[in-house]
């Protein structure tokens, strides 16, 4: 199977700040500090970087080499530090159709170029931009390669407002990979999960929700996945983490409450307080069945005070509302029947 694979994680935290205004920037995600088992991340990254040796793979490549240096130094970051000129990112390509639906020309791109374009559109939120990449993109695998442009419009789209957009990246970031959907890929990425290469074993953790969240075996998705969350390896059940919330599956918020409460790593706790609070693929109304627990978990006396700190963060995203971090001012607010909707 010829499969671009990652040689290292890439993280994206400084790809773009969270553009959802359901989904604010969350200061108190992030903040581990000096010390901790790990530094937290800012917003999801994607563990993807060339197999295929380039001079900008190269030159990527060192840019993450340089960031996980510093993390490993202690260096610390939080989602409000990142930025990103996505007006610049719009105006850059002066080629590109003025419409999603100027056919014409997109139809004259190479199909590097239509993913790219047509990706830039979607994040800009153009009209037909979501449609044309769902059209075209079952045509792309093998003909659109992982780039840095990818990945910066990719990281931008998983962090959108708009779950159409989410789900075009999701596609183009597939295509890039060259994983079809269908079973054959996803045997692969099973066997690729299990293997004893660490990075070659988290990129397939990540694909693995890329492809349960396309309708490909999204219950043995789960399965895979929640099996890793009992990986002695931190970095494993990070990713299987990150890979439970793209699918955006139900059978997904038990599993990641368990992870917040249960996994001695805080960068596992607090990937998974994310993952249900507003990254992947939820639904808002799949959020809020995670409430009653983060509500327990906002003072149960097993958890430390940074989780308990995550538990409100969590409980602010899903429901946007702002009370102080009071587990009785939290309950009060959910026992009255306009705050479920009863």
């Amino acid at each position: 199977m010829n499969v671009f694979q990652p040689s290292l994680p890439a993280d994206r935290a400084h790809a773009g700040p969270r553009l959802d205004p359901g989904l604010p920037p969350t200061p108190d995600y992030g903040t581990l500090g000096p010390g901790a088992d790990l530094a937290g991340f800012g917003t999801r990254p994607n563990p993807a970087a060339p197999g295929r040796i380039s001079p900008e793979s190269l030159r990527l490549a060192a840019f993450v080499i340089g960031i996980a240096a510093a993390l490993l130094a202690g260096a610390t970051r939080t989602l409000s530090s990142a930025r990103f000129d996505f007006e610049s990112l719009l105006s850059s390509n002066q080629k590109r159709p003025a419409s999603a639906n100027d056919m014409r020309q997109l139809d004259r791109m190479k199909p590097q170029k239509q993913a790219e374009t047509l990706l830039e559109l979607a994040v800009g939120n153009a009209a037909g931009a979501n449609e044309q990449i769902s059209s075209r993109v079952n045509r792309w695998p093998g003909k659109v390669k992982w780039n840095a442009q990818i990945q910066t419009l990719t990281a931008a789209a998983l962090n959108s407002n708009d779950m159409q957009v989410r789900g075009s990246g999701i596609e183009v970031e597939l295509a890039a990979y060259g994983l079809a959907k269908n079973s054959a890929s996803f045997d692969y990425l099973v066997k690729t999960s299990a293997s004893p290469d660490r990075r070659q074993k988290i990129w397939a953790l990540w694909a693995l929700g890329l492809m349960g969240n396309r309708g490909v075996e999204p219950e043995r998705a789960v399965r895979v996945l929640t099996m890793h969350l009992k990986d002695p390896d931190v970095e494993s059940r990070q990713w299987a983490v990150e890979g439970l919330a793209l699918t955006g599956s139900d059978a997904t918020i038990d599993p990641l409450l368990k992870a917040m409460h249960d996994d001695p790593a805080a960068i596992v706790r607090e990937g998974a307080a994310c993952g249900l609070a507003e990254a992947g693929m939820f639904t808002p109304q799949q959020r809020m069945t995670a409430v009653p627990k983060l509500l327990n978990y906002s003072d149960d006396p097993a958890l430390d005070a940074q989780t308990h700190r995550w538990a409100f963060q969590a409980l602010n995203d899903i429901t946007h509302q702002h009370l102080p971090n009071d587990s009785a001012a939290w309950r009060t607010w959910y026992t009255q029947p306009l705050a479920t909707g009863q």
